[in-house]
């Protein structure tokens, strides 16, 4: 018995578009590689900038993660490279750029094989198989720095801030900026939580007017009558963080009293200012003299305040409120019921002027678990700049931190481990052995891409490193990259230009398992939109005879 199947059936809604096959593995390649080469002269330190242009803002940057999340990019496929960058920066901050580059280098590698017909499947093994080698590699290779006394480590951790902010705009400043950052993740807790280092920018004076506080500093919130009389400076100061109003307002909620006679209105009232003048002799006999809320801080507190000698500050960013309760060891409180301890400690409280604008300050802190950066710099594209290449700089030292392992950038680590799996090619045979020399020629990308962007001949400077790392096991030549600031190859770890191993390792994968997701998709079905469904609606509806209902806020009287 025999079924044929009926060419006229409909299975999925009419307009749907589908893709298939290896035209669209393909087409989801060239979509990526489109991308790349959009960042690829932004790698090393003579990368150039790009100038993003939204309706919003205008953003100058050479940050992998920052422009591909700005280029707003439609294609489904293409959109892989953003989140592999985006999780690049969350997870360890730099490398976002080698990431995206390393993951098109090896699709475009791997699209030769697909066009030869070579099953995806294959390619997807032969990847994974030659990332896990190079990640053994690295692990094996990298230089730990467990037995390095305090001094040591310090130092090692300020060259691998330097080498993150090589690449940077503020690259002039970077010793400058590197004694700041390691200073400011020096000063965390165990847990080394970049919450707790706030960076403030404020435009105007020099870069080197930039500062580290070692506390917490925020501008000066959003002032009512009274603040004027307030104290501005206190010494050992008692700290109150709350999360609470304390003024007079209207009901949240739809309230409704009835009264009978004018006297019970009064009471009403009267308990209202009852309440709040309860919360706020709370606070002084608390011994609290600096008082901060998430939530506003009104007129009458504020007078209260002042003519008590306290300062007050409403509206706090919860952030900048996290901090000082790290710094003093306050507790945020949400009512003023029970125990009143619950007051942090700040050595010094001041409120000072920097640039055009005040700033609250708490130095002296105890517990000295939060630190803030304040920015300086003549215009605010610049100083916006600078704090992103500072945050690369902050992951890279906590990572430092963590890992306390460390290996030669300046594409000194990806020409060792092309070496190695040319080796470890001998060791396997089939179509995977094809897909394995790929990846090590893909790997080639970061120094080859370096040497372009400086300047430099890319096929000789590229030849140059093969012959230094083909000396075989002999450690002289393993650390041998692109010394791009002097125009040669060179040993990079005898010039300090380090990476902690976690880095590299998270480029290595996130990359081959972005191109490994991208290959396995072998069909896209698209369908068609809400507005086309809507427009086909209306031509049903026209073509009926029907008029199709307007939306409520469409019927026009009162301009709703």
């Amino acid at each position: 018995m025999s079924f044929m199947l009926n060419p006229n059936i409909l299975v999925l809604k009419d307009g749907t578009d589908e893709s298939q096959g290896k035209g669209q593995i393909i087409s989801n390649i060239n979509a990526c590689l489109s991308v790349v080469d959009v960042i690829r002269t932004t790698l090393g330190p003579r990368g150039m900038d790009k100038l993003i242009h939204t309706e919003k803002d205008v953003t100058i940057s050479n940050d992998g993660a920052t422009l591909i999340s700005l280029l707003d990019i439609v294609h489904p496929a293409a959109k892989t490279l953003v989140d592999i960058a985006r999780s690049q920066d969350n997870e360890v901050g730099d490398g976002t750029t080698s990431v995206t580059l390393l993951a098109g280098e090896l699709l475009k590698e791997a699209k030769t094989f697909i066009e030869e017909g070579m099953h995806s499947q294959i390619i997807i093994r032969g990847l994974r198989k030659a990332m896990t080698e190079a990640v053994n590699r690295i692990r094996e290779i990298s230089v730990k720095l467990h037995d390095k006394d305090e001094e040591e480590k310090r130092d090692m951790l300020k060259k691998c801030a330097i080498t993150s902010l090589n690449s940077k705009l503020i690259n002039s400043y970077k010793e400058f900026f590197a004694d700041m950052v390691v200073d400011a993740v020096s000063h965390l807790d165990d847990d080394l939580n970049k919450k707790m280092i706030g960076i403030k920018k404020v435009t105007g004076g020099s870069v080197t007017d930039s500062m580290l506080v070692e506390g917490v500093a925020f501008k000066k919130t959003f002032s009512y009558a009274g603040f004027e009389q307030q104290k501005k400076q206190f010494e050992n100061a008692k700290i109150c963080l709350l999360n609470m109003e304390l003024e007079l307002k209207s009901e949240k909620e739809n309230a409704e009293i009835r009264i009978e006679n004018p006297e019970e209105y009064q009471a009403i009232v009267d308990a209202e200012w009852r309440i709040i003048y309860d919360k706020l002799e709370k606070i002084v006999e608390s011994g609290a003299q600096v008082v901060l809320s998430k939530l506003p801080i009104g007129d009458l507190a504020t007078q209260y305040f002042a003519d008590r000698g306290l300062f007050c500050a409403g509206r706090v960013n919860i952030e900048d409120l996290k901090r000082v309760s790290a710094a003093t060891g306050a507790q945020i409180q949400t009512t003023l019921a029970g125990s009143t301890d619950f007051l942090g400690i700040c050595g010094k409280f001041e409120e000072i002027q920097i640039g055009d604008e005040r700033f609250n300050m708490f130095t002296g802190c105890p517990q000295a678990k939060s630190v803030t950066l304040i920015l300086r710099g003549g215009a605010q594209q610049f100083i916006e700049e600078a704090a992103r290449s500072l945050n690369d700089a902050i992951m890279i030292v906590r990572r430092a931190i963590k890992a306390y392992a460390v290996v030669a950038g300046g594409g000194a680590i990806e020409m060792e481990l092309s070496r190695h799996l040319r080796g470890y090619l001998r060791t396997i045979s089939g179509k995977e052995q094809l897909v394995i020399s790929s990846f090590s020629k893909a790997l080639e990308v970061i120094p080859k891409t370096l040497a372009d962007n400086s300047g430099m001949d890319a096929t000789e400077i590229v030849n140059k490193l093969r012959q230094k790392h083909n000396v075989g096991e002999v450690l002289e030549g393993m650390w041998y990259g692109v010394d791009v600031l002097n125009e040669r190859v060179g040993d990079t770890f005898e010039q300090f230009i380090w990476e902690p191993e976690l880095v590299r390792i998270n480029v290595l994968v996130a990359a081959t398992e972005a191109a490994c997701r991208i290959l396995s998709v072998d069909e896209t079905v698209k369908n068609p939109s809400s507005e086309q469904d809507q427009n086909e609606a209306r031509r049903m509806a026209a073509l009926q005879g029907k008029q199709p209902q307007m939306g409520r806020g469409m019927r026009g009287r009162g301009g709703r």
